[in-house]
């Protein structure tokens, strides 16, 4: 019973720093501040965490195994690439959706990560952005897509347009992240039809 309480503890913890890092960014946030956000002692933090860097890591890489999964889901459907396209691209937007403030610091404060937690980070996106390339690969080889399309200037263009979502979204708008999945990929993947 007590490890429950415990994980529920690092939990609330995470979220806190969360908020900590998005407002205040990661390298200007000290253990001190989280402590007095949660309004306990710093010494306490450490009874449920190692460092500052150990929360980074929780949030980069839990919101990383969360892409992988929506993906992952994407990938098996029997469809069209368009579709999977599009069904990528809302999943992406349901992800971000679910905690904005993690998806803030996923987006932005990863950089932070030491060696080797760094590289593995950047070899998940890499390898995940690839996966929305071989999408696109697939519709061209198909005949949905243009023969002529950049396959990484098309990647790149349609994670800059979805990873700014935290920025500029609200969750209290009328907008549901599905939908609003759905406009943007109507959007990025009719740009690429034949």
């Amino acid at each position: 019973m007590e490890t429950v309480v415990t994980l529920s503890r690092k939990e609330q913890i995470i979220r806190k720093a969360a908020e900590l890092f998005r407002e205040k960014g990661y390298a200007a946030s000290s253990m001190r501040d989280l402590a007095q956000k949660l309004g306990i002692e710093a010494a306490s933090l450490y009874s449920h965490i190692k460092s500052k860097e150990e929360i980074l890591q929780n949030l980069c890489f839990d919101m990383a195994a969360e892409f992988r999964k929506s993906l992952c889901e994407v990938e098996k459907q029997k469809c069209p690439a368009s579709e999977k396209l599009r069904n990528g691209i809302v999943g992406h937007i349901e992800v971000m959706a679910e905690d904005l403030t993690a998806s803030a610091v996923f987006m932005n404060e990863h950089r932070h990560l030491s060696q080797p937690h760094l590289r593995e980070f950047l070899l998940l996106r890499i390898n995940y952005i690839n996966r929305f390339k071989d999408i696109i690969e697939e519709g061209i080889t198909s005949g949905e897509f243009k023969e002529t399309i950049d396959k990484k200037l098309a990647v790149m263009t349609l994670f800059s347009s979805l990873n700014w979502m935290p920025q500029w979204y609200d969750p209290h708008s009328n907008l549901v992240p599905a939908d609003l999945g759905q406009q943007l990929s109507d959007m990025l993947v009719n740009g690429l039809k034949k």
